[in-house]
């Protein structure tokens, strides 16, 4: 039934999970862009349980142009019609899992796919800072399935992702960050900057460069954009949240 309403298997990263496991969930590279409950299903990107903003609740009908399998406008991609590279490819990243919309291009989705790998497991960021900086940049591009399934991870015990319901809920409802972490209020402020405001002041950068080194702060910054694209994605497919699942993202 799963696999039928999408194969969530996050992120993402992630990004995301901008979307998205092992010991630690977010911080072991997996064959998808965004596996296990993330921002994307297992086989490669944005896919059948990935959702756009404003998507309908578990009782209402699809959107006719929204195929029931996908639960997006492109049907399940098979691997027909590719090159032999491409095809290998294909099967390399699938793993006889149902496929995202991205491999219909097989190429940009492993390289996306690497790209959202690190993001979410080698940067040293640890769980925790990714998942803030994932539910940043899905509040930030009101992103209904991105927040809906990365607040689940951070509210759940037994996630290496979680963390305290307060942060959540400044992400969520845009409150001040006064009384956070150091690197937890820098990482909401920055990405709040960058994808509310368009522009990042010369003191959060000047933060960023202190606390996450250059290099940190490269990765950040990347981490928000790969989320806040994901999210994009999600516009053009229409992809619908898993059937069952409530939004959780509140309208602004």
């Amino acid at each position: 039934m799963e696999m039928r309403n999408g194969l969530v298997i996050i992120l993402l990263a992630g990004m995301a999970a901008m979307l998205g496991a092992g010991a630690s969930h977010a911080q072991t590279p997996a064959p998808s862009a965004d596996a296990a409950a993330t921002s994307m299903p297992a086989a490669g990107g944005v896919g059948a349980q990935t959702a756009t903003r404003g998507a309908n609740t578990a009782a209402a009908p699809l959107p006719k142009d929204i195929d029931p399998e996908s639960r997006n406008r492109l049907p399940v991609p098979k691997g027909d019609g590719l090159s032999d590279d491409d095809k290998k490819t294909f099967d390399a990243m699938t793993h006889g899992q149902a496929a995202s919309v991205r491999l219909y291009s097989p190429k940009l989705a492993q390289s996306l796919g690497d790209a959202q790998n690190y993001l979410k497991s080698e940067t040293g960021f640890g769980d925790p800072l990714t998942e803030i900086a994932v539910l940043v940049a899905s509040r930030e591009m009101e992103s209904q399935f991105l927040w809906t399934i990365w607040e689940k991870h951070g509210r759940d015990l037994k996630d290496s992702r979680h963390i305290d319901a307060g942060i959540i809920d400044a992400i969520k409802y845009e409150k001040p960050v006064a009384g956070l972490g150091e690197k937890e209020a820098l990482v909401i402020t920055f990405g709040r900057e960058l994808l509310g405001q368009r522009k990042v002041s010369s003191e959060t950068f000047a933060q960023s460069v202190r606390l996450f080194g250059r290099r940190g702060t490269v990765d950040l910054v990347e981490l928000f954009s790969q989320w806040s694209a994901t999210a994009t994605e999600l516009v053009a497919f229409e992809q619908q949240l898993p059937e069952g699942q409530k939004p959780l993202l509140p309208p602004r």
